[in-house]
């Protein structure tokens, strides 16, 4: 377990990416929030004033999202490409730590650690702007940005976003992996190269789109495995597209998460095999390929 917490750690020393851009996003955020216009109708009515909390939180959580998955892309790709580039690979292997608890470690950090660090980041940037807007515009806003119920249901949704995701693009997580531990220049091209010519050879010579349909639904196709029917009911209510919905109270998040119908799909588990899979070719390859 020491060995674990340490290489976690390596990981925050040698990336500190991991925790800037968050951090810098958490700066900016707040300085737009002290510093912005603040348009006074968008606090005309009861309803909408209730709706601004989930609003918020709901705007800050995609912000940070969309960073996160383009960090953690690059730096899968990048994980294990750089000690065979500038080949620290070798001073790792002299030490008593196993291939398998460096990849590991690294599927750690990609899956549950950079996820946690921008889930706490947008948590900061979110308490500080309703702080700052509420003393900005007391008079319009009240108490509406402070609800401790709302703030708990997107703790909810953040942690389950969290585990969910982390299961169900494994195996996209596990291609990566390879890619960066096999690659020799080039990683970000070789990601996409041999997906790309599987479906185009799929479709040219047998005239199928298997290949396509599979990898689609494994890209795109995560909100529907993980959430109810109710997701979109419920994102319109903090937009105040339902109003009626909004002045009734806050819509209770509990009602768009299916964590029973995400464990009992075929898909998730089949995706997950695959994964575990392509994590183990990673680490056979970690053991093999110590040259650039």
């Amino acid at each position: 377990m020491n060995t674990y917490a340490w290489l976690v750690k390596r990981e925050f020393w040698e990336n500190r990416a991991i925790w800037i851009i968050p951090a810098a996003m958490v700066v900016l955020l707040t300085l737009a929030s002290l510093f912005g216009t603040i348009e006074a109708t968008l606090f005309d009515s009861a309803a909408r004033t209730r709706s601004m909390a989930g609003m918020m939180f709901v705007a800050f959580g995609a912000l940070f999202f969309a960073p996160m998955s383009i960090y953690s892309y690059w730096y899968l790709l990048d994980c294990l490409y750089t000690d065979r580039r500038d080949r620290s690979v070798l001073f790792w292997k002299s030490l008593p730590i196993s291939d398998t608890a460096t990849v590991l470690s690294k599927l750690f950090v990609a899956l549950v650690a950079i996820p946690l660090v921008y889930f706490a980041a947008a948590d900061a940037a979110s308490l500080l702007a309703a702080f700052v807007l509420s003393v900005r515009a007391h008079a319009a806003l009240g108490n509406a940005l402070w609800r401790l119920d709302v703030w708990l249901q997107m703790q909810a949704v953040w942690l389950y976003v969290i585990v969910t995701t982390a299961i169900w693009y494994l195996p996209v997580t596990g291609w990566l992996l390879v890619i960066s531990a096999w690659a020799r220049r080039a990683v970000m091209l070789w990601s996409v190269l041999p997906p790309l010519a599987v479906i185009l050879a799929e479709r040219l010579f047998i005239g199928t789109h298997s290949c396509l349909s599979a990898i689609g639904d494994r890209l795109i196709g995560y909100t529907s495995a993980a959430f109810s029917a109710h997701a979109s009911e419920w994102a319109d209510s903090w937009s105040g597209n339902q109003p009626d919905a909004a002045s009734s109270g806050a819509p209770s998040a509990w009602r768009i998460l299916d964590p029973w119908g995400f464990l009992s799909s075929p898909s998730t588990w089949i995706g997950a095999l695959v994964g575990a899979a392509l994590i183990a070719a990673a680490v056979q390859l970690r053991k093999r390929r110590a040259d650039q």
